[in-house]
């Protein structure tokens, strides 16, 4: 079957975030664990590449893109989706707006929208601003991001230095109005030349006139509650069909480990409750790691009863991540962590451990890189943007949960070994 969505994320925890959306609408939907080596064979009428190229260097994530928009042209393809954070997580110096430019060039298309929007994980925009929560961006947790700190909350402002053409608004007031006033919007900022558009949304409705207004075009760009619409919207008018969703739910069985190298205020809290419930934990200190390496981690985790379910983190508060910053580098120090961590991941594997919850999108990519994992069926969600996943491990079957540093509530990791017992 050919495929119809073609969808692009820029981590790994948001290509699941996306696919679980995407999966509401009972159409099927395939993940691939970075660009396919192979020709497209077994694919479905919704496709994601998932990529760890968020805070990779502009060319780098550019062709990354690149590669993976032909492949999903070669599968039939013929919308495509430029996923990013649903903070906007990016520096001035950012890609971003390359990447969307990139495609845009590609696929000869003269304008874009972005909306990071996901109302129901308190993601909302509004006259440009992006809201987490009651707090604009650049006052909330992600103010003091390890690698994309955000200081301004105004994505226009955002933007504009990493695009050549000029950057529009279509106002909550436009979207408000419905779906053909949003259309005679962009129409108006295309005859202006206003080739990048940010629009707002502070509810699900507001999506639904987005895509409404914007499901005929060729690029949208965001976060992934921009797309969950669409594929209704597509159901109506004949060009996709309910399918059977690819995930069985099928993985061996065997105990749960929680690997954790998310530091943001979320993940800390998420990482605090399951502590506080007594489970065994070992704490990843980046500058021990830097002398030592991950031996002393790899032997306590050697060491935990076929029972338990143990958590290996790195979640710090930001002041202590400011401190390895300092010694380490930034890069060198996050590096230091993911490779413990894909470390851990593998031995989990090999003694017999077969679900995985990841937090952090870096560590989501270095864990699901470790173990080898290609692709990805999509099942059902913990928690909005956070599904269980089922693949294949080294001829093992597992189920992974990758999830975004601020998605989920403070039980988040209770309540997903209480979505998928083993038993």
């Amino acid at each position: 079957m050919a495929s119809f969505f073609g969808a692009i994320a820029d981590d790994f925890t948001g290509a699941t975030d996306l696919a679980g959306l995407l999966a509401r609408s009972g159409v099927r939907v395939s993940l691939r664990i970075g660009v396919p080596d192979e020709a497209p064979r077994d694919t479905a009428p919704l496709e994601i590449i998932a990529l760890k190229s968020r805070t990779a260097p502009v060319a780098d994530a550019v062709a990354e893109t690149q590669a993976a928009l032909a492949w999903l042209q070669q599968a039939g393809a013929t919308r495509f989706f430029w996923k990013y954070c649903s903070t906007f997580d990016s520096t001035p110096q950012g890609n971003i707006g390359p990447v969307a430019e990139a495609l845009m060039a590609t696929l000869q298309t003269d304008q874009t929208i972005y909306c990071p929007a996901f109302p129901e994980n308190g993601r909302a925009i509004f006259m440009g601003n992006l809201f987490v929560g009651d707090q604009p961006l650049a006052e909330s947790p992600m103010k003091d991001h390890p690698l994309t700190p955000m200081r301004d909350s105004n994505l226009m402002r955002l933007l504009a230095p990493q695009v050549t053409r000029p950057v529009g608004l279509a106002n909550r007031h436009v979207v408000a109005s419905g779906a053909g006033a949003l259309r005679d919007r962009l129409a108006a900022l295309r005859d202006q030349g206003c080739a990048h558009v940010v629009v707002d949304a502070v509810a699900n409705d507001d999506l639904v006139t987005i895509a409404q207004a914007c499901q005929d075009m060729v690029l949208l760009t965001g976060g992934s509650a921009l797309a969950m619409p669409l594929p209704r919207l597509w159901i109506d008018q004949g060009l996709i069909a309910r399918t059977p969703r690819s995930a069985d739910n099928a993985f061996e069985a065997g105990p749960a480990i929680i690997l954790s190298g998310s530091c943001s205020a979320m993940t800390n809290q998420q990482v605090q409750a399951y502590l506080a419930g007594g489970h065994p934990a070992h704490r990843l200190d980046p500058l021990h790691l830097a002398e030592h390496g991950s031996a002393a981690a790899l032997a306590w985790l050697a060491a935990q009863p076929s029972h338990a379910t143990p958590i290996i983190y790195a979640t710090a508060m930001p002041e202590d991540v400011r401190l390895s910053h300092q010694s380490l580098g930034t890069e060198r120090a996050g590096r230091i962590v993911e490779d413990c961590l894909a470390e851990c991941a593998r031995e989990a594997l090999r003694i017999g451990f077969r679900r995985f919850v990841v937090a952090g999108g870096e560590t989501s990519g270095a864990v699901t890189q470790a173990l080898g994992v290609a692709r990805l069926d999509v099942g059902d969600e913990i928690a909005p943007g956070v599904p269980w996943c089922f693949a294949t491990s080294e001829g093992k079957a597992i189920a992974l949960a990758l999830k975004s540093g601020n998605f989920g509530n403070a039980d988040f990791f209770d309540m997903a070994l209480k979505a998928l017992p083993h038993d």
